[in-house]
C-alpha cells in the first residue's frame, strides 16, 4: 500500500531549516523589548504548589511582576534582567522545574486537563504524559528534538486533538476486543496524517517517544532540517506505517488503522470553560481563565492558596490560558469560585473575554505596530470583541485573537477571528482550517 498522503495548509510549502530553532526556554532566554523572556515547560500543564509558588517568587524577584500563559499550558516570565539566567536556574531547578537541561525545551506535552475530573475516561492520560516526560528526559536522542516539536495526549473528549501535535495519542474508549484489565488502547498519529496506529494503552508513551525518534531519523534522510512533521518534504512526509516500522524493531505492537476517526471540537474548541466542574464523590474542580492570557503576582497567589488550602495542592493550565484547581469539596467551590472572580480572573463562560486572545504587542515586542493588549480591553470596555463591531458580530463564537502584526504569535487552532494590526488600522477576517490568514480584507478602524 502507498504511504499516506500528508495534509498542509493550502498555499503553504515545507520550509528548508539551515540552523536550529531559536525557540526561548527556561535556560535559553530571549531578548525582548521588555527586557528578557523566559519560558518554562510544564508538561501536561501539572505544577504543584511549592512549584507554582517558586514561580511567583522568580516573577517577583527577577521579572516584571507577572506570569503570562501560553498556548501550550507553558508559563512565560518577562522583562527579567541580564545576567539572571543562572539565578533563575537555581530556583526553577530547586522547585524541580529542570529535571534535564539538555531537555527543558523539549518537554512540549499536551494533555487533556480535565482527565479524570468530570468524567470517567478510557485511559489515564496524565499518567502517560507523567511517563513520556521521564522517558524524554531519559533520552539523549530526544534532545534533538526542536523546542516546537509538540506532544498531545487526548482522552478520547477531542479537546487537544486538534491542537496541532506532531505526535498524538487519543485514548479509545473500551473496545469489545480489547481484554479486560489490559488498560484500555490507544490511536497513535503523526502530523496530518489520515491514518493512525492503535497500540495498547500501556505502551502509549513509549510509542510517543518511538514515534518522535522516527521523526528526527526521517527529517535527517530528507536533509530539509525539519523542525516538525509538516514541514517535512510534501513529497516524503512521515507516515503512520514508517512509524510502525520503526516501533516494531522497538517491540511495540501495532495495527494500521485506515482513516481513523479525528475527534471533532464544537465550534467553541475549549473543553475546560471556566466555572464549576462537579466531579465524583462530592468534589468538584474551579476552572478559571486569565485576561489575555496575563496573571498579576496577586492573582497567582490566590489560586496557589485556594489549590493548597480547599484543592489537592495542585494546579493544572491549560493550552487555552487557563487553570484548573481539582478536588475541591462541593460546598466550598461556588465561594472559592467568587473569591477569583472578584480578584479579577474569568469564571463565566458568558465573559466577552472568554475565548478572547491577543500577542503580546507594544511595548513588550518590537515587532508590533501597536499596543494591541490595551486596544482588545478597549473594545471589550465599548462592548465588542473585535474592532468597531457589536458581539454577535463574531460568527459560531469563534475564538478573537489581536496580533499586533502579521506573524500572529500565539493564534488559535481551527477556525478564529483574525484581528490583525497594519499601518492602516486592524484587519479583521474569519479564518478557517487548513487556509492561511487571509491578507487582503477590509482593514478596520482602531477602536
Amino acid at each position: 500500500m502507498p504511504p499516506s498522503p500528508s495534509i498542509r495548509p493550502q498555499g503553504a510549502e515545507p520550509p528548508i531549516r539551515d540552523r536550529g530553532d531559536a525557540c526561548p526556554g527556561a535556560l535559553r532566554l530571549h531578548s525582548a523589548a521588555d527586557g528578557h523572556l523566559a519560558r518554562v515547560r510544564l508538561p501536561a500543564g501539572d505544577l504543584t504548589v511549592h512549584q507554582a509558588r517558586a514561580l511567583a517568587d522568580a516573577a517577583d524577584r527577577l521579572g516584571d511582576g507577572h506570569l503570562s500563559l501560553t498556548s501550550r499550558g507553558n508559563v512565560e516570565l518577562r522583562g527579567l534582567p541580564d545576567g539572571c539566567g543562572a539565578e533563575l536556574a537555581a530556583l526553577l531547578r530547586d522547585a524541580g522545574l529542570l529535571p534535564s537541561a539538555r531537555h527543558e525545551r523539549v518537554r512540549n506535552i499536551l494533555a487533556s486537563p480535565l482527565a479524570g475530573l468530570d468524567r470517567n475516561t478510557p485511559a489515564d492520560v496524565r499518567r502517560w504524559a507523567r511517563e513520556l516526560d521521564g522517558l524524554l528526559c531519559a533520552s539523549e536522542r530526544a534532545s534533538q528534538l526542536s523546542g516546537r516539536f509538540l506532544f498531545v495526549l487526548d482522552d478520547g473528549r477531542g479537546d487537544v486533538a486538534t491542537l496541532g501535535g506532531d505526535v498524538s495519542l487519543v485514548a479509545e474508549a473500551d473496545r469489545a476486543a480489547a481484554p479486560a484489565g489490559s488498560g484500555g488502547t490507544a490511536l497513535l498519529r503523526v502530523g496530518d496524517d489520515p491514518a493512525a496506529l492503535r497500540i495498547a494503552g500501556p505502551d502509549a508513551p513509549r510509542a510517543a517517544l518511538g514515534a518522535a525518534e522516527a521523526f528526527l531519523t526521517a527529517a535527517a534522510a530528507r536533509g530539509s532540517g525539519a523542525w516538525r512533521v509538516r514541514e517535512l518534504p510534501a513529497e516524503q512526509p512521515l507516515t503512520a506505517r514508517e512509524v510502525a516500522a520503526h516501533l516494531h524493531e522497538t517491540g511495540i505492537t501495532t495495527t494500521y488503522v485506515t482513516q481513523a476517526p479525528t475527534p471533532v471540537s464544537s465550534p467553541s474548541p475549549h473543553s475546560a470553560a471556566p466555572g464549576i466542574i462537579d466531579g465524583p464523590d462530592g468534589t468538584a474542580s474551579l476552572c478559571v481563565l486569565a485576561p489575555l492570557g496575563r496573571l498579576t503576582l496577586a492573582q497567582w497567589q490566590l489560586l496557589t492558596v485556594v489549590a493548597a488550602d480547599d484543592g489537592r495542592g495542585a494546579l493544572r493550565l491549560t493550552p487555552w490560558r487557563g487553570i484548573v484547581l481539582p478536588g475541591l469539596p462541593a460546598g466550598s467551590a461556588a465561594a472559592r469560585l467568587s473569591a477569583l472572580a472578584a480578584a479579577g480572573l474569568i469564571t463565566d463562560p458568558d465573559s466577552p473575554w472568554h475565548r478572547l486572545g491577543a500577542c503580546t504587542g507594544r511595548p513588550g515586542c518590537a515587532k508590533s505596530l501597536t499596543d494591541v493588549r490595551t486596544d482588545a480591553a478597549a473594545a471589550v470596555a465599548a462592548g465588542a470583541r473585535v474592532p468597531g463591531a457589536p458581539p454577535t458580530a463574531v460568527p459560531d463564537g469563534l475564538p478573537v485573537h489581536w496580533s499586533g502584526c502579521e506573524r500572529r504569535c500565539g493564534h488559535p487552532h481551527g477556525a478564529w477571528v483574525d484581528v490583525q494590526a497594519t499601518g492602516e488600522g486592524y484587519r479583521v477576517a474569519v479564518v478557517r482550517p487548513d487556509t492561511a490568514p487571509p491578507p487582503d480584507d477590509a482593514p478596520a478602524p482602531p477602536p
